[in-house]
């Protein structure tokens, strides 16, 4: 009997005491991923030395004067909530952002019913081409730039907007990243 209490007594205490290794080991694990996470922080994917930016309108050179608006408004929003650049006057900003749009297709077929006679088109892209530069104004040099950048979007008709929405979140992506990819 004495035996046995003696090794319950010792499995006991060497439960404990592996217990209190365990949690002694995860609180230091912890303790280590809290300080490192502490050392890593997030910017808004922002770029070193550059903290503000100038959009210039876009020359626009197809038959659709919204395009302009539409263009700079997208591109705005995206340097900002994915770069964390504050917008800032053409003369005081860090970097500039300049191009044109070189052409808009919104009737591009892209998926048709087979048929006698006419037939009828069930899918439509809008073709977006633009030239576009990102310019270090503190350095003086060009950051990234793309001639003949061309994204597309589908819809169904009649909704054109819908592809160009999706057209130019897609330009916005490639500017973004491009940017990004040279910082």
């Amino acid at each position: 009997m004495r035996e046995r209490g003696l090794s319950l007594r010792w499995l006991g205490s060497t439960r404990r005491s592996w217990s209190r290794r365990l949690s002694g080991a995860l609180g230091a694990s912890a303790a280590a991923a809290a300080l490192t996470g502490c050392l890593y922080g997030f910017a808004g994917g922002g770029l070193p030395n550059i903290k503000t930016v100038a959009i210039q309108p876009f020359d626009n050179q197809t038959p659709m004067p919204q395009l302009t608006t539409e263009v700079n408004e997208a591109i705005r929003q995206a340097f900002e909530s994915r770069l964390g650049l504050r917008q800032a006057g053409e003369q005081t900003a860090d970097a500039l952002v300049r191009g044109r749009i070189v052409q808009y297709q919104a009737d591009v077929p892209l998926a048709f019913v087979p048929g006698q006679g006419q037939a009828p088109v069930t899918r439509r892209q809008v073709q977006v081409t633009v030239d576009v530069e990102v310019l270090d104004q503190r350095q003086g040099k060009t950051i990234w730039q793309r001639q003949g950048l061309t994204v597309l979007g589908d819809y169904q008709p009649p909704a054109e907007a819908d592809g160009r929405k999706q057209a130019l979140d897609k330009l916005v992506a490639e500017i973004v990243e491009g940017a990004q990819s040279q910082w």
